[in-house]
């Protein structure tokens, strides 16, 4: 009768530790997930900002662009054909 209701309690706990393994083990299940999508929205966010700035340099690099701002901030001007001296001459053609 004693190894009996040994038996029971026995079963018992070990019954109640694996409900209570259970649980935890989906509770960090669930804060895994949680995680993984925070980290997948970063991640997404990352992206889209990477790609904002690749089309902000594409477009800051265009020679009309770079044209305007070396007149407008620099001064520089397109030289007139006399002020413009070919070197080497005929030794750069290909």
């Amino acid at each position: 009768m004693v190894a009996r209701g040994l038996l029971f309690v026995t079963l018992g706990v070990g019954v109640f530790a694996s409900a209570v393994g259970v649980v935890a083990a989906k509770h960090e299940a669930r804060e895994a997930f949680v995680t993984h999508q925070a980290v997948l929205a970063e991640r997404d966010a990352l992206n889209l900002d990477w790609t904002q700035l690749q089309i902000e340099q594409s477009t800051w690099a265009t020679p009309a662009r770079i044209e305007t701002q070396a007149r407008e901030e620099l001064g520089m001007i397109q030289p007139d054909s006399d002020r413009i001296v070919v070197i080497g001459g005929s030794q750069w053609a290909p």
